[in-house]
């Protein structure tokens, strides 16, 4: 049997964690530069508030509702979701990351008729350990878990755990769950489905294979018969290493200066090889890409990237940055302002094959032990503590006017406690 362990409404109950008066308000959380709500409280849901709603929508609302607003806080959602996945494979055998909120769950050497009970007493176990609620679906296949953990968030009975076992639990279920609730049928093949007046689970179940081959691809076919209790949807405990790392953002404000965008510029490529050095990789290929806001037709517009590819494969923060910075000034156009940057790393390897160059000029075991060291310094002392000069002030030209402590990733956003 699988399981699958979802945290409710994630970005809010972290917030709610250190701010205990969040506790029955409701409570929405932004995207980048205070856009558009990717979090909601149940409270906040019953109020109307859609996920994607731009802020400036609901802003009388949130004023006469008194709905809590806060900024997103990703280094303090990071950090929870680490102790979250951390006390999960503590209790299960192996578990499957999925996202920042959800985990699959392999139930090896439990029986059967003891699943229901262990559910309950992890989500507790969680919930005591993180003050993070969660849902967790038990069923035999990744997809019937999926719909087994929605029901718990919607029926507080079930005590954060539901178990989807038996033929006829399972056929009362899918006769009433919407067919586009369903996990892997997209908005197209829903849209297509309900035109042909399937609009229900039961209804999708009930059709033949070949009919779902016929109009749907083989993805379709590997949902169906997950529906029907045969797992196809293979479950992998080791997280894969990336094959392309991205760094990219959006600013608040349009910058027109070339030393406001370099210093963007070095802190994403510095990020991007930072996470490169946690999945002990090398990069062959750095783009860097630039574009102003298409949203504006009354200003001229740019988008331009450009790309290098390095003799020997790197993770040196020193290397990557340098060669971003000549890339920018390849591609940056004065009197432009530019609404978004990013760079990307490509033609990924593992860091323990190295293919070397006779005529290297970089001495690679210096950079090696030198980024070791930074990469030690800032995991315990707070992230971007060491910085390189070309990063300028920490400032990411991001609108983030409702942000709440970094309570668990910065030193001086530790909560204190007087007794």
């Amino acid at each position: 049997m699988l399981g699958l362990c979802d945290c409710n409404n994630f970005f809010v109950s972290c917030e709610r964690v250190f701010n205990p008066s969040l506790e029955g308000r409701p409570v929405v959380v932004l995207s980048n530069n205070d856009g558009c709500v990717v979090s909601r409280s149940n409270e906040a849901k019953a109020l109307g508030i859609k996920m994607g709603q731009p802020l400036y929508q609901i802003r009388d609302l949130v004023k006469r509702e008194n709905v809590a607003v806060h900024s997103a806080n990703y280094h303090l959602y990071g950090d929870m979701s680490h102790r979250v996945m951390t006390m999960l494979k503590e209790n299960v055998e192996y578990i499957e990351v999925y996202s920042i909120d959800e985990a699959f769950l392999w139930f090896g050497g439990i029986p059967c008729e003891q699943l229901k009970e262990f559910g309950e007493k992890l989500a507790r176990t969680i919930r005591k350990g993180t003050g993070i609620p969660v849902s967790i679906g038990i069923s035999h296949t990744k997809t019937l878990a999926k719909i087994a953990s929605k029901l718990c968030k919607k029926y507080p009975k079930l005590n954060s755990c539901c178990l989807m076992q038996r033929d006829e639990e399972i056929a009362k279920v899918l006769s009433t769950y919407p067919i586009s609730d369903i996990w892997g049928i997209g908005r197209r093949h829903s849209k297509m489905l309900e035109g042909c007046y399937i609009r229900t689970a039961a209804q999708f179940y009930a059709l033949s294979e070949e009919w779902i081959r016929n109009r749907m691809n083989i993805n379709g076919v590997r949902t169906w018969r997950e529906l029907h209790g045969t797992p196809c949807i293979e479950f992998n405990h080791q997280i894969a290493d990336k094959q392309t790392i991205t760094v990219s953002r959006s600013f608040s404000i349009e910058l027109y200066e070339f030393d406001d965008i370099h210093e963007t510029i070095s802190t994403f490529a510095s990020l991007a090889a930072e996470k490169l050095r946690q999945q002990h990789s090398l990069t062959r290929m750095l783009q860097v890409f630039i574009l102003t806001n298409r949203h504006r037709d009354d200003r001229p517009q740019h988008y331009e990237g450009a790309a290098v590819h390095f003799p020997v494969p790197t993770d040196s923060s020193l290397e990557i940055v340098k060669a971003a910075t000549t890339l920018l000034r390849k591609i940056y156009r004065k009197g432009y302002g530019y609404k978004k940057t990013g760079v990307t790393l490509g033609d990924i390897s593992s860091a323990t094959i190295i293919q070397g160059e006779l005529f290297d000029t970089i001495d690679r075991p210096k950079h090696r032990m030198l980024m070791e060291a930074i990469d030690k310094i800032n995991a315990t002392q707070g992230h971007e503590a060491v910085r390189l000069v070309s990063q300028g002030s920490i400032s990411d030209h991001s609108n983030r006017q409702y942000l709440s402590p970094q309570y668990t990733t910065k030193w001086e956003d530790i909560p204190l406690v007087k007794v």
